[in-house]
């Protein structure tokens, strides 16, 4: 299949939206590369993925008013940087994405008046009932006003997996495998341009981390004999491997900075991809 089929077939029923896509490009490549990039570059890497100029333009401004996006002009020139406030969030983000895996120690249980569900999901507990929560103990911090208790596993730890939505985790993980199986046939039948090498990147990390940050990522012991969560890592750390070779030299050939192109490679992008292996 042409790489332009690969590209469109990854694409098919995305739903791609302008400002996630963009956060997607700053962690991936930005970031590791010093932070700042010019706004002609992300307009190309964009329509790349058939995202408009015009929605590039209302995204980035919608993100600096967000205060994740600060911008700069140096002459006629405009570019972005991450605000200091969006750094944490994607240092966690990568440290999911390209980090070891932490063992689990048992269970947090937590008593927290002051967690509504909506952030207890977004911090990927279950919910126990009332005011109750739970999640794998990896020596996270305890939300301020709870009170945690830890515990190993119990009997019946299978009944664990309950207190959380795994058949829509499920799915999101199906349809990544699906969506990416054609582009990794490819990869070991020949080549994609470097261009089309990094876009495909970018589609990788998008869609993974957008599951990624939903998974409890509860112990083996817990999930279903069909769970399809180290499939898709063991897919998406192998083709981010072999994409980025050709992705990083579309990167230092194409993406400017404020000093000029952006590196290929840096230390923190070496250390992202040696965490992979």
């Amino acid at each position: 299949m042409p790489e332009t089929g690969l590209i469109a077939e990854v694409l098919d029923g995305i739903g791609l939206r302008s400002a996630s896509f963009i956060v997607t490009v700053y962690g991936d490549v930005v970031v590791p590369r010093g932070g700042v990039l010019w706004t002609g570059t992300l307009i190309d890497i964009c329509a790349g993925v058939g995202i408009s100029e015009s929605l590039v333009r209302t995204a980035v401004s919608r993100l600096v008013a967000a205060h994740r996006l600060r911008g700069e002009r140096v002459g006629r020139r405009s570019y972005y940087h991450l605000d200091a406030s969006a750094h944490q969030e994607f240092e966690q983000a990568a440290v999911l994405l390209f980090g070891p895996e932490i063992e689990t120690r048992g269970w947090q249980i937590l008593h927290a008046p002051d967690l509504s569900e909506d952030a207890a999901r977004l911090q990927r507990m279950g919910h126990m009932g009332g005011q109750v929560f739970i999640r794998p103990d990896r020596g996270q911090p305890v939300p301020e006003g709870a009170l945690a208790f830890r515990a190993l596993d119990p009997e019946g730890i299978e009944r664990v997996a309950h207190f959380w939505d795994l058949s829509a985790l499920q799915e999101r993980y199906l349809d990544m495998i699906a969506r990416f199986a054609p582009l990794d046939l490819a990869l070991k039948d020949g080549t994609l341009s470097d261009e089309a090498a990094l876009t495909a990147r970018l589609l990788l990390v998008h869609v993974y981390r957008n599951v990624m940050l939903r998974d409890p990522r509860l112990p083996r012991n817990v999930l279903p004999s069909d769970w399809k969560g180290q499939e898709a890592r063991a897919l998406f750390r192998r083709l981010y491997r072999h994409l980025s070779p050709a992705a990083e030299r579309h990167i230092a050939a194409r993406f400017e900075g404020v000093d000029g192109y952006l590196p290929a490679q840096t230390a923190a992008s070496e250390a992202r991809i040696s965490g992979l292996w």
